[in-house]
């Protein structure tokens, strides 16, 4: 059962191009072969070639055919000499390699390599012209022996030997291990496996290249489909025909868009039609990644699985990567394919927030609120990791006990340690604890200075001592926050944003059918971190005139009170895009700022520190100084 959705949601503008010849690959009827057998000496790396026989055919027709014996220069074993009837007295005379190979590759050039048992034949090839210094760069390797095992049961035939095979399918030439009779055989089995396989949909090289792997016979029998599927690029996803289930992200963890999307499916789209979604993905070529599940090339056992349980496969074709990528992500958010194993938790990243109570610490939860937070992390140790890295330079209450502003508390085995203030037994007043917590939200905030500084203080003692690996641990925890501060900055920053239009100019595969390759502008329609609307230009066509009709098609986003519109995942897959080389900005409606020291890059991070570690060996933490161009935003 094979489905196709028109687009939704997105911006729609222009219509498609009608698809190429060259998008459906290359139909066998136009496939030159080059069908090759070759007599040797012997099989194993001293041997040589006695005898070379080629055809050259192009749909179902013989063009031409190549013959000739080759002086071995070595003896002939007697056994080889029954089996072929090639002798040393057949060969006297007859040229040598050298003089018969440069003719061989002249006349193969550009073909597809056709052999029974193929590794054999293209083995001996390929030595040749290593030692003859000529480049072996066969277009494309098909085996007669791989390809019969795949399509003719056992039941059929005793063995997969040539003669077995050539009269199992009646060939005008019967085998008789000289090189042009088995070619000849060779051709007729090859037409024959063509045609058997045509009914299973296989119309193209590609097809048939495929068909050499083994694979299960329910991949093998769901394979048309991925006939009918655009040659586009978009999201594809498989589906069971199941009971509907209530998949479905609230609001409030999608980010806070209250829209039809972030509450139920849109109707027509998958899930809301009684279909469980197994998997989903994306794809520049939608047919030909479809139609790679069902090859030898898929190699994943849960794909297999997949597969097995499936009941069809449906697409949607986008017009640009982001908003394949997109597309994907909130499918995969929303259903929670059983499949996918990425992107799942999108909806559930984890944040550091500090707590609201009278002696704040930090708190690694799911839903922070309108808390002071900071991430998004996807899981619990990378935020543990950022944690450990801010207590490192501020040392604030580490216990999850409630504390009293009035009553006093035992302090605990850090504040005997001199590694927290105690607040507990009030060793430091409220307002001192609360400057201190201050500090902490503007290191949240974006000024990583005094993290860098505690952390310059800490690793310059521990080089000096030879400790590094515990040097290289406190680094670890320090780029783990730095790279947080910048994620976190990307997404805040695009979330604060009411419109951002851009467009970049692009060449590349990725491109409504039949205009691959073809200049033009993809361009997309941002609201508060959220991707509302997406468009390509045809050759030729205004970008303005299209991001104009883009904006007015955008989907509605309303500001969110906790940041981004969106899925965090979603607005960073967003900001990757708007920092790529190229985008241009059409329209800005609000500030798409960071702050100030927000980071520091990785590579410069080494030259940073060595240049606080004199000062750190005093003791001291002084600011980060201003990095130079390129190491921070």
């Amino acid at each position: 059962m094979i489905t196709q959705l028109p687009f939704d949601g997105l911006a729609q503008v222009g219509d498609d191009l009608q698809p190429s010849f060259a998008d459906l690959g290359e139909p066998l009827s136009s496939v030159d072969f080059c069908v090759v057998d070759l007599e040797t000496t012997g099989t194993g790396k001293d041997a040589a070639i006695t005898e070379i026989g080629a055809s050259h055919v192009r749909a179902g027709e013989v063009l031409a055919e190549f013959q000739t014996l080759v002086d071995p220069e070595r003896p002939v074993p007697a056994e080889i000499s029954v089996l072929t009837g090639i002798t040393p007295s057949l060969l006297r005379g007859a040229p040598n390699l050298p003089s018969v190979l440069p003719a061989f590759l002249e006349f193969s050039h550009g073909c597809v390599m056709v052999a029974h048992n193929a590794r054999f034949d293209m083995g001996f090839l390929r030595r040749g012209c290593e030692r003859l210094g000529y480049p072996w760069q066969p277009r494309q390797v098909l085996d007669t022996l791989a390809l019969a095992r795949q399509i003719i049961p056992r039941t059929e035939v005793r063995n997969y030997a040539l003669g077995t095979l050539a009269a199992h399918v009646r060939a005008d030439t019967t085998p008789t291990h000289r090189a042009l009779e088995d070619v000849r055989a060779t051709v007729d089995l090859l037409h024959y496996l063509i045609a058997r396989v045509g009914n299973r949909g296989v119309t193209t090289l590609d097809d048939l290249i495929a068909m050499m792997r083994p694979v299960s016979p329910t991949r093998r029998q769901r394979a048309p489909w991925a006939k009918d599927l655009p040659h586009a690029p978009g999201v594809y996803w498989f589906f069971r025909n199941d009971p509907p289930r209530l998949s479905a992200v609230p609001a409030e963890e999608s980010g806070g868009n209250d829209t039809e999307e972030s509450l139920l499916p849109v109707p027509g789209s998958p899930g809301n039609d009684g279909r469980e979604i197994l998997y989903v993905g994306t794809s520049v070529d939608i047919h030909r990644r479809v139609q790679g599940y069902f090859t030898a090339s898929e190699r994943r056992a849960r794909m297999e699985d997949m597969i097995r349980q499936a009941d069809g496969v449906s697409c949607v074709e986008c017009r640009t990567p982001l908003e394949a990528k997109v597309r994907e992500l909130r499918l995969i958010t929303t259903h929670q394919p059983r499949y996918n194993r990425r992107s799942k938790r999108a909806a559930h990243p984890v944040w550091i927030a500090l707590t609201d109570e009278p002696y704040p610490r930090l708190s690694i939860v799911r839903d922070p609120g309108t808390k002071v937070r900071f991430g998004p992390f996807p899981g619990r140790d990378d935020a543990q990791l950022v944690v450990e890295a801010l207590h490192e330079a501020f040392p604030v209450r580490q216990c999850s006990t409630r504390l009293s502003v009035r009553r006093p508390s035992p302090a605990c085995a850090l504040a005997e340690m001199g590694r927290c203030p105690a607040p507990c037994d009030h060793r430091i007043g409220r307002d001192e604890y609360i400057e201190l917590v201050g500090e902490v939200a503007r290191a949240l905030s974006g000024d990583v200075s005094t993290v860098v500084s505690a952390h310059a203080a800490r690793i310059g003692p521990l080089s000096d001592q030879e400790r590094y690996e515990e040097a290289a641990e406190v680094r670890r925890r320090l780029q783990g926050y730095l790279e947080t501060s910048r994620r976190h900055q990307r997404i805040a920053s695009l979330g604060r944003c009411a419109q951002l239009v851009a467009a970049r100019r692009t060449a590349d595969s990725f491109a409504p059918a039949g205009a691959a390759g073809r200049p033009g502008w993809e361009i997309h329609v941002i609201r508060y971190g959220r991707l509302a609307g997406a468009a390509r230009t045809r050759p030729g066509e205004s970008a303005v005139r299209v991001a104009e009709e883009a904006v007015l098609l955008a989907e509605s986003v309303a500001a969110s009170p906790h940041g981004s519109a969106a899925f965090p995942e979603e607005t960073a897959l967003v900001a990757s895009w708007l920092e790529e080389p190229g985008v241009r900005l059409i329209d800005v409606q609000g500030d798409w700022v960071w702050p100030l020291r927000t980071t520091i890059a990785a590579e410069d991070l080494p030259r940073v520190l060595t240049g606080l570690r004199p000062i750190a060996r005093l003791g001291r933490a002084t600011p980060v100084p201003a990095a130079p161009p390129g190491a921070g935003h």
